[in-house]
């Protein structure tokens, strides 16, 4: 009866154990097919992301030699801006300032606009006044402050030269922006250590940190990084040419005698060798250069906004120049910078706005016609003459190119007098 009762026990309980087994199998199997399919798909996007990234770069390195053979054409002009108020102060504006100054100007260009400077494209069939456009209607509404765009002092948005392009080389989309670096707060000034320009170097550096608004711990620790890297080199401002004397080892063929051959020491020869002003500004500038694009200097509190507004962003890394310029063109650098490089000489806050009002009117020819516009300034303005310019030489390249999911991209740090470019420094990312 016992035996039985076991048979008819086992029977009932084999099928239970086939379906955990099978079960159990499924599972496997399943765990099986998922782990294959994602190691599969993981191994198909590592490979689309090579071709990506490798024809981004190419793009990339392609768009770099396109680049660089345009710029010896490219002559920097600035406009005239009589009607237009000045890019100079929009870090500084939050939205409904922003706004403000837009709803002003649109107001002004339409009592005094259409004045001045009227001119006519048959082929577009639009009226251009000093670089705004206006169908022939008249009604695109200058009373609408989103129809309006600042311009800088190029024409594009400040620090732009030109108007960034945009084309495509094969799967890649390229996108090359040349910033004016002449236009920016030159870092490298705050590591000067001139004992006799201490207080206007420290001023200066504090104006230009507090006006982009940077709170006194961000200052505190821009200021320990700054001095970390003075300790490796100083900034320097003026050269002048050196003479150097070199000794350099000299072989002689060895002499050989029927009873022994000998051999002479090496006797060392001295030479004299001049480095050039030019040969040491550009090594500084390659120096510095690679020290500011380093670990050395936390760029992320640089980098992030203190603005927000739509498509606006305002960050204090936008108007650092990081590449070892030495002087700031008052043509195009705005008000923070202007001050932080007139503090030199003094009456920063009145020179400043005196260079954006006229700058406006006509942009200045030469140090010489600043110094004869601002005449009552001519003292201020002598002691802070190494610091300034007219013109800008310095430019940044940054070529973005974009495949797929893959992006590369090459920042290029060049010098421009008439049609010869010289090459700084590159950074690829």
């Amino acid at each position: 009866m016992n035996k039985g009762q076991d048979n008819l026990n086992i029977s009932r309980t084999r099928p239970g154990v086939v379906l955990l087994v099978t079960l159990v199998l499924l599972v496997v199997l399943a765990t099986l097919g998922y782990t294959l399919s994602d190691r599969v798909a993981s191994q198909r996007h590592r490979n689309q992301y090579i071709i990506d990234y490798s024809n981004a770069r190419y793009g990339c390195d392609s768009a770099v030699k396109y680049a660089l053979a345009t710029l010896e054409e490219l002559e920097p002009e600035l406009v005239s801006r009589p009607n237009e108020p000045d890019f100079s102060d929009l870090f500084a504006l939050d939205e409904i300032g922003y706004q403000e100054l837009l709803a002003q100007w649109s107001v002004e260009f339409q009592s005094d606009g259409f004045n001045s400077g009227k001119k006519f494209d048959d082929k577009s069939g639009i009226d251009n006044i000093n670089g705004i456009g206006r169908d022939k209607s008249g009604t695109v509404g200058f009373n609408d402050p989103d129809s309006l765009v600042i311009r800088g002092p190029y024409g594009p948005p400040w620090p732009f030269v030109t108007e960034p392009a945009e084309f495509e080389i094969g799967s890649a989309k390229i996108r090359i922006e040349v910033e004016d670096e002449n236009a920016k707060y030159p870092l490298g000034w705050a590591l000067m250590n001139n004992p006799e320009l201490k207080r206007e170097t420290e001023a200066g550096f504090e104006t230009f940190c507090e006006m982009m608004s940077l709170d006194f711990i961000q200052i505190d620790s821009l200021r320990e990084q700054l001095k970390q890297i003075g300790k490796i080199k100083p900034f320097t401002l003026t050269f002048k040419t050196i003479t150097k004397t070199v000794r350099k080892p000299i072989t002689t063929k060895a002499k050989t005698t029927r009873k022994s051959s000998t051999s002479r020491t090496p006797r060392p020869r001295t030479t004299r060798i001049t480095i050039s002003i030019k040969k040491q500004i550009s090594d500084q500038t390659t120096h510095f250069a690679k020290m500011f694009h380093s670990s050395l200097i936390d760029m992320e509190p640089l980098a992030q906004p203190t603005i927000v507004v739509g498509d606006r962003k305002e960050y204090p890394l936008k108007y650092i120049g990081l590449w070892g310029t030495r002087q700031v063109n008052i043509n195009t650098a705005p008000r923070h910078v202007l001050e932080a490089a007139l503090i030199f000489g003094g009456n920063q806050v009145e020179i400043a706005e005196e260079i954006i009002l006229q700058r406006q009117q006509e942009p200045f020819a030469n140090i010489e016609d600043f110094k004869n516009k601002l005449s009552r300034y001519s003292g201020s303005i002598g002691k802070c003459e190494e610091y300034i310019t007219t013109e800008s030489r310095f430019f940044t390249i940054k070529i973005t190119s974009t495949s797929g999911v893959a992006k590369a991209s090459s920042m290029i740090a060049i010098t421009k007098e008439g049609k010869k470019v010289t090459r700084i420094a590159v950074i690829n990312g």
